[in-house]
């Protein structure tokens, strides 16, 4: 589960990225535009593993410290 939550977040990074470089959408651009349910849906999920991704910074300070 971790690292496909990782994975989703490096896409989402990659596709942040995009838009913040060259104002391009690729999620938008896959799945037909930013409105589209499919489009929504990655978003959703995309956001999710970032949540999750959270954890995995708490786990690896707990296991350094022991």
């Amino acid at each position: 589960m971790d690292t496909l939550a990782l994975i989703l977040a490096i896409i989402g990074a990659v596709n942040w990225g995009l838009v913040g470089f060259a104002r391009f959408d690729l999620v938008a651009w896959i799945f037909g535009g930013q409105t589209a349910s499919v489009s929504r849906i990655v978003y959703a999920v995309v956001g999710l593993a970032g949540l999750w991704c959270i954890t995995l910074l708490f786990r690896r300070s707990r296991k350094s410290e022991a």
